[in-house]
């Protein structure tokens, strides 16, 4: 990565894995500063990761070259309007990780249409294995998408998209999509248990089971309905329960599920968008 300094605005769970990553993929910490509102936070965060961390915004977003927004959605907008005075003689990029809030409103926030990036990380970042969607504006140049790209890629993979739009797709499918095989390894080991596994067993094999399934859909170059094929022998264990499966209609009611959350994205993003807050 090449050298530049890095800011975050907030030191909670996203920024600390962020922070980790990037000392752990060899960015010096010495190039890493963190504004956090809690001292004693400051003090943990300066003693894990041996960066710079103060209690003032303004400290850390006047000495860098990318700004990370790691706040709360609610309160993002107090945050950009204390922020946007002393943005304009030195403005950094800007990488918002607030779930749902528009690049619009931010500008608006900001008064001055600076180089922004939204990313939509998800939760499994905080172990490094997250899917972060991208959206730049037409500030961003192509030094600063790669920027960014490289920053989001030290907690998982990373995916440009050219419609924001899309974001609301995104957080319904990989934003909330942990929750969702968190539910179904729920279901598995509660199954397995009641037909006479331990519970211990029961969520080894489900655990492993998962994470198999994952890696071998990753290492390969074939749709999941193939590789479903494959495990699926006419008259088998496999198919008796696909049918099941079927015969309840599985892929309509995850349908039915994605656009629900699609929905809902969309509703919270018009709230934050008003001027008044939330």
């Amino acid at each position: 990565m090449e050298s530049y300094r890095i800011g975050f605005i907030g030191g909670g769970n996203m920024a600390r894995s962020l922070i980790g990553g990037l000392t752990a993929g060899g960015v010096d910490s010495a190039r890493i500063s963190v504004a956090e509102p809690s001292a004693d936070k400051c003090g943990e965060l300066t003693s894990h990761f041996g960066v710079e961390a103060v209690i003032d915004n303004i400290t850390v977003a006047a000495n860098v070259d990318v700004l990370v927004l790691a706040v709360k959605p609610q309160v993002l907008r107090e945050v950009i309007v204390g922020l946007a005075p002393h943005l304009a003689s030195r403005p950094p990029l800007l990488i918002s990780i607030a779930a749902g809030v528009r690049v619009a409103s931010i500008v608006r926030w900001l008064g001055q249409p600076l180089a922004l990036v939204r990313a939509m990380p998800n939760t499994p970042a905080l172990v490094r294995s997250g899917a972060t969607a991208l959206f730049a504006n037409a500030q961003v140049t192509e030094g600063q998408r790669s920027r960014s790209e490289s920053i989001m890629r030290a907690v998982g993979q990373t995916l440009w998209i050219d419609d924001e739009a899309l974001m609301d797709t995104v957080t319904a499918l990989s934003g909330s999509g942990p929750a969702y095989f968190f539910l179904f390894m729920e279901a598995l080991e509660q199954a397995a248990s009641e037909l006479g596994l331990a519970p211990e067993a029961a969520r080894l094999l489900t655990l492993e089971t998962a994470l198999g399934a994952a890696r071998m859909a990753l290492s390969s170059d074939e749709s999941p309905a193939t590789l479903r094929a494959r495990v699926t022998s006419p008259g088998g264990t496999t198919e008796a329960a696909l049918e099941v499966f079927a015969k309840s209609d599985l892929t309509a009611l995850v349908a039915r599920a994605l656009q629900a959350a699609h929905n809902r994205s969309d509703e919270l993003a018009e709230l934050l968008d008003r001027d008044d807050g939330p």
